[in-house]
């Protein structure tokens, strides 16, 4: 059984969905890997490092995908690709099921695609799969060190003869993985910190990174209800909305760094940092929106762009952090996979047992393949939302 590595169709993205060292992993399990030359080269995996590892050299991705029965790949395949697709291939990667218009191709061609996006975050097995998270700790800590880059003060608080440097105040809108890693990445910079989130239930883990959470007030009855769903499912108020969209404008206008987090799969992010807030910050200060690919949550960012406003706000558009930090999102991306392509798999029926014989176990009852797959027996499986 032949695992498949196409390279990534986009000037803006580095990382490779499969790393030497996951090669290694999938050898040791009994399959052959074949990858496209030159996909790792970005991520400092050259061709000689897979052919060590035991991988196989193809010339384009066709000739990838015409020998394998699984492909890999970062994001969505090539649409110059998708016409070699043949019935039982199984495609794994971020495919962006909701924005994909490539689904109806895949069911027709009787391929079965994983978007490793929609893995159920809370099953205990499903962990070491998890894409989003493993690529959201490397966005969030380079998020602080490209804010850093761009603004033209210190971070931390210095001491000298000519005077004393005040530290940076930073803050952070959206504390899930990413937004708790700037956290903690600006705090060992020595930035003074502040992060807010729908989610009351996130003080706890803000205030044990050090940061400060901005506090929106609640009736008793809202605060009942944040606590019982654990943050998760509770709808916010309209007032209480407007009364943290208040809190958070008052901090931003003093910030030196603004950080946004806040993404939505499937839908646009929100829109958290509007034009009337950034009137108000200091000539000088950073944002940077890393939902900016996906809409973003500063009004007028662009993705891939640095703007600088008329009152001098620089807008950092950073659409693909994680391909930054190519060689490391590689390699964990590359152990997310491995660790979900060994549920597709299952000792083949052998009259050696020393033979290391592999056969497909796709099962759409499974619950962790279930919830991944978005085409199937000819069928899209996605549910609308």
């Amino acid at each position: 059984m032949k695992i498949g590595v196409i390279s990534a169709d986009s000037a803006s993205e580095s990382r490779v969905a499969l790393t030497p060292d996951a090669v290694k992993k999938l050898r040791k399990l009994g399959f052959e890997v074949v990858i496209q030359s030159g996909a790792g080269q970005a991520s400092y995996y050259a061709d000689a490092l897979y052919q060590a590892a035991g991988a196989d050299i193809a010339n384009s991705s066709i000739d990838v995908i015409n020998q394998s029965q699984i492909i890999t790949t970062v994001n969505d395949l090539p649409t110059s690709t998708t016409a070699a697709l043949t019935a039982g291939q199984i495609i794994i990667g971020m495919l962006d099921p909701y924005r994909n218009t490539q689904l109806d191709t895949y069911a027709a061609k009787g391929a079965t695609a994983f978007a490793m996006e929609l893995l159920p975050r809370t099953l205990s097995r499903a962990q070491n799969m998890d894409v989003l998270s493993s690529q959201a700790n490397l966005a969030g800590y380079k998020a602080v060190l490209l804010a850093a880059n761009e603004y033209s003060r210190p971070f931390p608080m210095f001491m000298t003869s000519a005077g004393t440097v005040k530290p940076a105040k930073v803050v952070i809108l959206g504390v899930g993985v990413a937004g708790l890693q700037a956290i903690a990445t600006a705090k060992r910079l020595g930035a003074v910190v502040e992060a807010s989130d729908l989610r009351p239930t996130a003080r706890e883990q803000v205030e044990s990174l050090g940061g400060k959470w901005l506090d929106v007030p609640m009736s008793a009855e809202e605060a009942e209800t944040a606590k019982s769903t654990g943050g998760y499912a509770w709808t916010p108020s309209e007032q209480y909305i407007k009364d943290q969209a208040a809190v958070v404008d008052k901090a931003l206008s003093n910030a030196d760094i603004v950080i946004t987090t806040a993404q939505i799969p499937g839908r646009n992010a929100p829109r958290l940092v509007h034009q009337s807030t950034i009137a108000k910050m200091k000539a000088g200060s950073v944002l940077i929106d890393m939902a900016a690919g996906t809409g973003g949550n500063v009004e007028g960012s662009v993705p891939d762009k640095t703007i600088t406003t008329a009152n001098g706000v620089r807008i950092v558009g950073a659409a693909n952090i994680p391909s930054q930090l190519a060689a490391q999102s590689s390699d964990l991306y590359a152990n997310n996979l491995v660790n979900f392509i060994t549920t597709l798999i299952a000792p083949a029926a052998t009259d050696d047992a020393s033979a290391k014989t592999l056969a497909l176990n796709v099962d759409m009852n499974d619950e962790i393949q279930g919830a991944l797959a978005v085409t199937h027996d000819n069928q899209i499986r996605l549910a609308k939302r």
